[in-house]
């Protein structure tokens, strides 16, 4: 073995080191994660600041009521989704991560970030370890206009780019994607659990030392999660996912960790040919092609952080042809559409053992809200007795094992939502009616359980 180098095992998911090869990680308890890497037994270089504020200085603890804070710290991009998913704006000094598929639009929403920042004024420095400059020349024609305010460089060395940002000073910075980059202290390869983990760390000193915002483009496994080690999310502030069919028109960017804000917060996006285009109307957007005067659909509301969204909720029951019927669920969690049907075999008498029963969220939406389980509940009774649900009749409410319809929050929002886009019907658990009952213009339907709500639709 080369001098100064050893062997060691990483676990993929959680970052725990190892001498030897293990089945099963004793960090994470997660099975068959460790590889074998070669890394460098010499000190590095970039591992030794001893502070964000002042490197190369003594560190000295400051005092909570000195530190002040200014009412006007964020930058907006100017896309209104994304400003909402990350709590009003970019942080300065903030590392935030970003990952999704393939070809669905992390390097296109990056792009117009950076193009909206450079036109308020903003300095912007794009780095690229995947693309020439005329690649990323191609797609930025397609964006807009951009001005002299911002910068590219394909670069992958990482004390290079160190270099540039102490040097060019930007306030923003993009790194397209972190699996390229590489520091020359660690000796395996670029999009090791090494390599990725001290890259990480070096772009986190970079931004906390010198209060630049940072965005990191992260890819994904085939289980949708971040290539690398797990301990990569945790060092980032923020984490967005940009979910959907890359397929589809659509794309849903969520928060899934945020230090700066909301955890539940959405974005909405429409790829089109000049860019991704944000989505103002989500629920209108959903409902798109709902079809008329058919049984087994009906549309429910569910919240993603303080936003209501409306959804179409379609169900398809029928008689099975084998001994074991098939139960399928797109859209929404299998287990819960399972709970709820034998909540109404047991509960309400409707005998679904011998039915093949389908569900699905129309749209691509994933929905796994509690709030949606009346909604879920009518769609199956409605196909199952062929009745058909009018189209201005909405419904939410959480649906518990005796079948009792349970509070769902923020049911004023959810009506209002309903309300506005024309609906004139609203079933809802009675718990809600103190929150709901002075909202005028709409009916509200108050069910106490899942045979109040059949009964009414069964009289329409």
């Amino acid at each position: 073995m080369l001098k100064n180098k050893k062997t060691v095992y990483f676990c993929q998911e959680c970052g725990y080191e190892s001498s030897k090869w293990m089945g099963q990680c004793p960090g994470c308890k997660a099975w068959n994660t460790f590889v074998e890497e070669t890394v460098s037994t010499k000190k590095s270089s970039s591992s030794g600041s001893s502070s964000f504020q002042n490197p190369g200085k003594r560190p000295e603890p400051v005092r909570l009521k000195d530190i002040s804070l200014s009412e006007d710290e964020r930058r907006l991009t100017k896309i209104g989704e994304l400003d909402r998913v990350l709590g009003g704006g970019i942080v300065p000094g903030s590392l935030v991560l970003v990952g999704g598929d393939p070809g669905i639009g992390k390097s296109t929403l990056l792009l117009q970030v950076c193009r909206n920042l450079a036109l308020s004024g903003s300095n912007v420095l794009y780095i690229s370890g995947e693309e020439s400059l005329r690649q990323i020349k191609l797609r930025a024609e397609r964006i807009g206009e951009f001005n002299e305010k911002l910068q590219l460089l394909c670069e992958t060395n990482l004390e290079t780019i160190r270099e540039v940002i102490e040097r060019k000073k930007p306030d923003t910075v993009v790194i397209d994607s972190i699996q390229t980059m590489f520091h020359e202290d660690i000796s395996s390869a670029p999009g090791s659990v090494s390599q990725v983990r001290e890259s990480t760390n070096i772009l986190m000193q970079i931004a906390k030392g010198q209060g630049v915002s940072i965005f990191i483009v992260g890819h994904v496994t085939k289980e949708g999660n971040v290539a690398g080690p797990r301990v990569l999310e945790h060092m980032v502030d923020t984490v967005l996912y940009f979910e959907g069919d890359r397929h589809a028109s659509y794309r849903i960017l969520r928060a899934v960790k945020n230090r700066f804000g909301s955890t539940n917060e959405i974005g909405v996006f429409e790829m089109r040919s000049t860019g991704l285009e944000e989505v103002k109307n989500p629920s209108e957007f959903m409902l798109n092609g709902k079809p008329s005067d058919t049984s087994g659909s009906i549309v429910a509301c569910s919240m993603e952080g303080t936003r209501p969204i409306l959804v179409e909720i379609q169900a398809l029951v029928c008689q099975s042809n084998f001994g074991i019927p098939r139960r399928t669920a797109v859209g929404t969690d299998f287990n819960r559409v399972n709970l709820l049907m034998a909540v109404l075999e047991k509960k309400v008498g409707i005998h679904l053992a011998a039915c093949d029963a389908y569900v699905n969220i129309a749209g691509g939406m994933k929905m796994t809200e509690p709030a949606i389980d009346l909604g879920i509940s009518l769609a199956v009774v409605s196909s199952c007795k062929d009745i058909v649900i009018p189209d201005s009749v909405i419904a939410f409410g959480e649906i518990g094992l005796s079948g009792e319809v349970r509070a769902v929050s923020m049911a004023g929002q959810r009506v209002a939502e309903a309300k506005k886009l024309g609906f004139e019907t609203v079933i809802l658990p009675e718990v809600c009616r103190s929150a709901t009952e002075k909202i005028k213009g709409i009916k509200l339907v108050y069910v106490s359980w899942i045979q109040d709500a059949i009964r009414f639709i069964m009289q329409k």
